[in-house]
């Protein structure tokens, strides 16, 4: 049988993306292609991190010629404020996402717009927290315990109250190298003040600061939007749906939902099933409303709902090319402004719904937690008076998907493992039979790819290859965000054809659990669950996080959010590998800091491996993890 047989090469997808070019050449568009070809080559200050515009007196730039800035700053100090600057934009911007469902939790009420799905995931979550629970209504509980995280954002004293779900080893590398995290938005706003202008310039400092920046999301604000959408939306269970451009249908109103936050696209999923809704599509001519998803918005709605998935980040300009889209509803985070003036191009509304994302050329509906039936009713119904505007020279929608399970949450992972052993070791399963084959070698051990498209590199290729690369040598995937999507867009998360093409280890495991090779675990928040998976393995196990066969993986990563991400699995005790530069090769010492072994590595065990070459990244992410069994002592 032909390797890979059956999956979606990237050269088709790319083949695809060609055509949808063509159709938006017939009305002027402009896409990201073109704009990476007007912005290269890149600034080198700016890719080494060399590049200081903290005060007015610069922007000033490290060369040979000026060695430091005009304060005085070298350029280790000045890389190291760009780094811990980057970490605290994308830890404001997930814990700000935590913040939101932490509201929507508050908002929560006996039919009202917002209920609590997973009723008994709350009463854990309280029982951790040390909250009663017995005999208590849950949406008083709802409310008690969403004020409690929320005063994690700002309370004045205290560490987060999360951390407590590390391994007693994990907690104490942290209290020692003192980066445990302490209210949410007190490590953001020391961040910008360590970095403002007359203060720290020591790489070590800053690069500390920055561990604390990144575990105030992971173990913070993440964990808290993961956690609480779940209560909110429910606990992913494995679900099957589809995934890339040809889910879109040219018989019915097509909306995108786009974005991050779960809370307006559950809605809009909601009301786009009101029978109201759909006649009056079938009498604007269409036959239904169908909803898909781009980016994470996507990921969640998919893996509760089985949504389908449109694409990932660089194909949300693709689904408004196919002329087939009646609208982009877009909420926060990794959305282009260049949707305005694309969607103008043709009939698609371009409707934002968060004054954190107010973009030029869009229609704003202010979203509100108590507004939110109404709001989504009004999305809907412009949506689908919009069918009638289309212009059927311009529709082409690719004929190209793949099936996809998804909904692989930390719950379902143990539940679905729970069934291949007699033993319940609990009644949320247990993680045992995961061990025990990766201890006998059927598994080698598991990567945690996650991250975001990068026109540095080939969009997906790094994912797919990667994969592809890793399944053959019998080790697993857990992924999420737009690596996710990528898997599932190629086809491997097709339960019963992927496995085909993998090592004989995961061939039996997929067969013996019925899952495929690829595990979705969710958006790109939802990397927390990979923490709470690592470090309930370590438990079970008996061993340090650091000590497990398994490694972080981000090879298309773009966003300040990709740097906050890696810097908590990193300080958790995961090696984290990435196929990106992280603006700071300009410092030897930041790069030693990060990357060698008396670094951070030496306080929190783990540390980046950066590898531009996706070939060799994936060699040494498979020599990583046979070096971890042999230092277990596993048979080779």
């Amino acid at each position: 049988m032909k390797e890979w047989e059956g999956l979606t090469t990237v050269e088709e997808m790319e083949a695809a993306t060609a055509a949808l070019l063509e159709n938006g050449k017939k009305v002027g568009a402009d896409s990201w292609q073109q704009r990476v070809k007007n912005q290269t080559p890149h600034c080198g200050f700016g890719e080494a991190g060399t590049c200081c515009r903290i005060c007015s007196m610069g922007p000033c730039r490290i060369t040979p010629k000026a060695p430091r800035g005009i304060c005085g700053c070298d350029v280790h100090g000045i890389v190291g404020r760009n780094y811990l600057r980057f970490t605290a934009g994308g830890a404001a911007t997930h814990s700000d996402h935590g913040r939101t469902i932490c509201h929507t939790l508050y908002e929560t009420r006996e039919g009202g717009n917002y209920q609590v799905k997973d009723p008994e995931k709350l009463k854990r979550i309280a029982g951790e927290w040390g909250v009663e629970t017995e005999g208590k209504d849950i949406y008083d509980l709802a409310h008690e315990v969403a004020l409690m995280a929320l005063e994690e954002y700002g309370k004045p004293f205290g560490i987060s109250r999360w951390l407590s779900r590390a391994p007693e080893h994990t907690r104490e590398l942290w209290k020692n190298y003192d980066v445990e995290p302490r209210a949410i938005d007190r490590e953001v706003s020391q961040s910008m003040h360590m970095t403002h202008m007359g203060c720290s310039s020591m790489p070590e400092a800053l690069i500390h600061q920055a561990m604390r920046a990144g575990l105030c999301d992971g173990w913070g604000g993440s964990m808290c939007g993961t956690e609480f959408s779940d209560v909110l939306f429910g606990t992913p269970k494995p679900i099957d749906t589809e995934a890339n451009l040809g889910v879109m249908k040219e018989d019915h109103v097509n909306i995108i939902v786009h974005g991050h936050d779960p809370s307006l696209s559950e809605m809009i999923v909601l009301h786009a099933q009101d029978p109201e809704f759909i006649e009056l599509a079938k009498a604007q001519g269409a036959k239904g409303i169908n909803i898909a998803g781009v980016c994470c918005t996507s990921n969640e709605v998919t893996m509760r709902h089985g949504i389908p998935m449109a694409g990932n980040f660089l194909q949300q300009e693709n689904v408004v090319l196919t002329g087939a889209c009646e609208a982009v509803v877009v909420d926060v985070q990794c959305i282009f402004p260049a949707l305005g003036p694309l969607s103008k191009c043709f009939h698609t509304k371009f409707i934002t719904t968060s004054e954190i994302a107010r973009i030029p050329d869009s229609e704003f509906i202010q979203f509100n937690e108590k507004t939110a039936g109404e709001n989504a009713k009004q999305i809907v119904k412009a949506a689908v008076e919009n069918f009638k505007n289309r212009k059927p020279e311009l529709v082409h929608i690719p004929n190209i998907k793949h099936k996809a399970r998804v909904g692989y949450s930390l719950e379902a992972i143990k539940t679905e493992l729970d069934g291949v052993t007699n033993s319940h070791v609990d009644e949320l399963g247990t993680l045992k039979p995961l061990a025990d084959v990766v201890k006998a070698g059927v598994l080698r051990g598991a990567v945690a790819m996650v991250g975001c498209n990068n026109p540095k590199v080939r969009p997906d290729t790094a994912h797919i290859e990667l994969m592809k690369k890793l399944l053959k040598n019998d080790i697993i995937l857990i992924v999420t965000g737009c690596s996710a999507q990528a898997a599932a867009k190629a086809g491997l998360m097709d339960p019963e054809l992927a496995p085909k093409y993998c090592g004989e280890g995961i061939q039996r495991v997929c067969k013996l659990v019925g899952i495929p090779p690829v595990l979705h675990m969710g958006s790109c928040v939802d990397i927390s669950r990979m923490m709470v998976l690592v470090a309930d393995l370590a438990k079970d196990w008996g061993c340090n996080i650091s000590q497990l066969p398994a490694v972080g993986c981000a090879p298309e990563w773009m966003s300040e959010k990709a740097v906050s991400i890696g810097n908590y699995v990193v300080a958790t005790g995961i090696d984290t590998y990435l196929g990106v530069d992280p603006y700071t090769k300009g410092s030897s010492e930041v790069t030693e800091l990060l990357q060698g072994e008396n670094g951070v590595k030496k306080h929190l065990e783990a540390n980046f491996t950066v590898e531009l070459d996706i070939e060799k990244l994936g060699d040494r992410m498979i020599e990583a993890i046979e070096q971890k069994r042999k230092a277990l002592g596993l048979n080779s």
